[in-house]
């Protein structure tokens, strides 16, 4: 069988489909023959023949040497020379050197020898029209320049999508593939990238030196296959930001549709399927989710797949066999997913995974297989499909905000090439120590922190939440609060009842549903009647276990000071004036206003201002204190057992006329009848009252002042306009977010029910211009 046509043209070397009649189109360096397009086809079918080397011959081809190793030979293909002749019983090309070695024995001299013509450069057989083509892509290619796109410290370098268009040097319609190389630092992916899409040009920077000639993500256009080309950082470097960098790497993988992994070790490493395996998981966990959002927030015309890019690890050897190559019977992608099924990785993400290796004896590296596997991925469009560079570029800008922030170095140590801590928010939990599993920077899209695993009750934070027992048996969770009022009550009425009964429960939908202290005894705990418990995690600078009556004291000095100016201007003393308005508002139905009392009741004596009011407790006329000395005990109008002041007449006169029962009774039904409160309220809250105006408020806000709001000492200007605080310009505190503000800047007032402040007080005009309730 010739090499050779009678024509001059080669003719195929198999007989596998074609008989050895067809003309050759492919050399494959494996097979060691010339093939034509249909034996081509045919062998290369098979798996353990698939990654076979393959060159498409044109006219005036001349195979190499398949034995020859010396020194000189084609630059093409560094010391292997051009084969004269092809043994016809050995199925092998010989240059002249082999062919007098390995044919000068007896044995071999009297087998068929054809041939060939000598080697032509390409350039002798190329017309007119191919040659101009070939300096119109010349002329494109030395056009094309890189760019950083993303520098190590994850900082998008190009801002806008605009730019990125005008950078890549493409039409803003223009649809594209996106194509990036992985590897360990100092494998040569920029060389790599250089020769397979630029015919060598240094598009992308190289170096002999010891330093990374890469650093961050750099890019360029492919003109001639529609490509973005993207450069990254090699892995094992020296160098900061480690995390970090590592990280980048996969934000770049998941807007690429293909993925190069280099590798120029004579074998595969665990760490290559490790990497791959782990950046699987990681895409799957933590990105597919945010693509699937940023096509909905962007409003896409083309959906970014949320199937992983294909892949194809470039293995290049010099002293050892590919892969694949000693195991005919099994594809080298069989033995790669035997590999990963051995580790315990599952890459479940990349649509596919192709071998493509070449051993190089001698450089230069051949990268002609490579191209030709790149160019069949691109041309798949079965997953991926091209799409704009707006789009390219709104996906990566997508993931750098969500993805961002510097990773502390305990998380350096991991086995994991990606841990989760790379992408998930690194808030932890006070109580417990359990870490938010929400992504990063989830907080601007209004999402709350959720924990890993449940969380622990710490009586530091009191971190219980109650919610209705009733509305969640009716199908509602409705939290509730222990406040120190009802949002009904006044604020000065509230907070005798609260000094009396303690503080209250209030549910939105069932009004007051519990009261501390609401009986004289055998008060139960509202976890055993009216509320469901839960313990809730306390994340960092979260305040939403601030109990409402922290702020009664507070509360207390806010109505003091307004009530006490109020009486003030009226030229009234002020601590006679609230303790007579107070004991009003808390006065059962039947006693006699203070204001209506100028006489005592019995001796006619008229009250002076230094005089005190005193009301019996039976009959509630006001009397002086010597015609109310004595004490009974007055349980007909709900006094218990205790004996209570009440006036002469009444400490003679046992009984109660039945007009004044039937009163009593009325009042006890209609809620109104709170005598048997008022005594202790009256004694807590007017001694806190007159104590609070005696003594100047200054000395006691800091002691009242609630949790959340700022001290005074660390408020030096205003938190709005930032004016400095001064003699002339008194602070203020918002009462929803606790800074410190001018009254130019909180005119407005507003209840703040999540603070504990049912009616309205004062506010902050940022806090005022959030929408809902505060």
């Amino acid at each position: 069988m010739s090499g050779q046509g009678v024509n001059g043209a080669l003719v195929c070397q198999e007989s596998y489909a074609c008989g050895g009649s067809d003309e050759a189109a492919f050399e494959c360096d494996e097979c060691g023959s010339l093939q034509c397009a249909r034996c081509e086809l045919e062998l290369h079918r098979q798996e353990r023949m698939r990654n076979h080397d393959r060159v498409r011959i044109s006219q005036g081809h001349v195979p190499f040497c398949d034995s020859c190793k010396g020194d000189g030979g084609c630059p093409a293909n560094g010391s292997r020379l051009r084969a004269v002749v092809r043994c016809q019983g050995c199925k092998i090309n010989l240059c002249l050197d082999c062919q007098k070695r390995t044919h000068s024995g007896v044995s071999k001299r009297k087998h068929p020898l054809s041939a060939y013509p000598p080697c032509k450069p390409p350039e002798a057989n190329m017309n007119s029209d191919a040659d101009e083509d070939l300096q119109r892509v010349n002329a494109q290619l030395d056009k094309v320049c890189s760019f950083l796109l993303v520098d190590e410290k994850e900082d998008m370098q190009v801002k806008s999508g605009d730019n990125f268009v005008k950078r890549l040097g493409c039409a803003p319609d223009e649809l594209l593939k996106v194509v990036s190389i992985f590897g360990n630092t100092g494998e040569g992916k920029s060389h790599t990238l250089n020769h397979t899409f630029f015919k060598g040009r240094e598009v992308f920077k190289t170096s002999p030196t010891q330093e990374s000639c890469t650093v961050g993500v750099w890019a360029a256009l492919d003109p001639l296959h529609k490509v973005v080309v993207v450069d990254t950082e090699g892995l094992l470097g020296a160098g900061s930001n480690q995390g970090q960098r590592t990280r980048l790497l996969l934000k770049v993988l998941a807007v690429s549709d293909l993925v190069i992994y280099r590798t120029h070790a004579d074998r595969l490493h665990d760490d290559l399927f490790k990497f791959l395996g782990d950046a699987s998981d990681a895409y799957l966990k933590h990105f597919t989710k945010e693509l699937k959002a940023t096509t909905a927030r962007c409003g896409l015309d083309v959906p970014l797949s949320t199937l992983g890019p294909a892949v194809i690890i470039f293995h290049e050897t010099v002293h050892t066999k590919l892969l694949g190559s000693d195991k005919p019977s099994e594809s080298a992608e069989r033995l790669l997913q035997e590999r990963f099924r051995k580790l315990g990785l599952f890459p479940e993400a990349f649509s596919s995974i192709q071998y493509r290796g070449t051993r190089t004896y001698n450089p230069p590296t051949d990268f002609n297989g490579l191209l030709r596997s790149v160019e069949s991925q691109l041309d798949n469009t079965t997953t991926r499909s091209p799409r704009s560079a707006s789009v390219i570029y709104k996906a990566l800008q997508a993931l750098s905000e969500r993805f961002s922030g510097e990773i502390p170095d305990e998380h350096l140590t991991s086995n994991s090439f990606f841990p989760d801590e790379y992408f998930t928010c690194s808030s932890i939990c006070l109580s417990c120590g359990s870490g938010c599993r929400n992504s990063m920077n989830h907080l601007r899209e209004g999402v709350s922190h959720e924990a890993k695993h449940r969380c622990r009750y710490s009586p530091h934070y009191d971190n219980r939440i109650y919610t209705c027992k009733a509305c969640y048996e009716s199908g509602k969770e409705v939290i509730v609060v222990p406040k120190t009022t009802a949002s009904s009550d006044s604020p000065w009425f509230g907070l005798a009842i609260y000094a009396w009964s303690g503080y209250v429960i209030e549910c939105p939908n069932c009004s007051v549903i519990y009261r501390s202290r609401q009986y004289w005894y055998g008060n139960q705990d509202p976890v055993d009647t009216v509320v469901r418990t839960e313990i809730q995690h306390v994340w960092p600078g979260s305040d939403g276990f601030l109990k409402d009556n922290n702020n009664a004291a507070q509360r207390l000095l806010d109505g003091v000071n307004y009530i006490s100016q109020s009486v003030s201007e009226l030229s009234v003393k002020p601590a006679k004036a609230v303790t007579s308005w107070l004991t009003d508002q808390i006065a059962p139905a039947y006693w006699k206003p203070n204001s209506l009392i100028l006489n005592c009741s019995k001796c006619g004596e008229s009250f002076k201002d230094n005089d005190t009011k005193h009301h019996c407790r039976a009959c509630g006329e006001g009397f002086c204190d010597s015609c109310s000395s004595k004490s009974r005990p007055v349980p007909e109008r709900g006094w218990g057992l205790a004996p209570v002041r009440v006036c002469d007449a009444c400490f003679q006169n046992r009984g109660i006329p039945e007009e004044l029962f039937n009163s009593a009774l009325a009042d006890d039904e209609s809620g109104t009848l709170i005598a048997r409160k008022v005594g202790e309220a009256v004694q807590n809250t007017l001694g806190a009252v007159v104590t609070a105006i005696d003594i100047p408020l200054g000395l006691v806000k800091d002691a009242a002042r609630p949790a959340y709001w700022v001290p005074d000492q660390d408020i030096r200007c205003c938190y709005q306009c930032q004016r400095e605080f001064s003699a002339r310009l008194s602070i203020h505190h918002c009462r929803a977010c606790g800074q410190g503000v001018c009254d130019d800047c909180s005119p407005d007032r507003r209840s703040v029910p999540s603070r504990g402040w049912d009616h309205p007080v004062r506010v902050c005009t940022a806090c005022n211009q959030k929408p809902g309730d505060l």
